[in-house]
């Protein structure tokens, strides 16, 4: 299986993984909680976002 892009929660992500050793791009949801309610709002710009990522990168998607 491949991705080509990991969606998360995780804001300390980027400085947990040396991000541009990988392929893939990362999204970073940025929220006030992580329930679905507070996320929600966020898909119209993800979906947004998702077909120009960079790869190799973290990109930040909040309110």
């Amino acid at each position: 299986m491949q991705f080509d892009t990991f969606v998360t929660v995780d804001r300390n992500l980027a400085f947990q993984l040396n991000i541009p050793q990988f392929t893939i791009a990362v999204i970073v949801l940025q929220a006030p909680t992580n329930r679905l309610k507070d996320l929600r709002p966020l898909l119209p710009k993800l979906l947004q976002t998702l077909p120009t990522v960079p790869k190799g990168q973290v990109s930040r998607i909040s309110l």
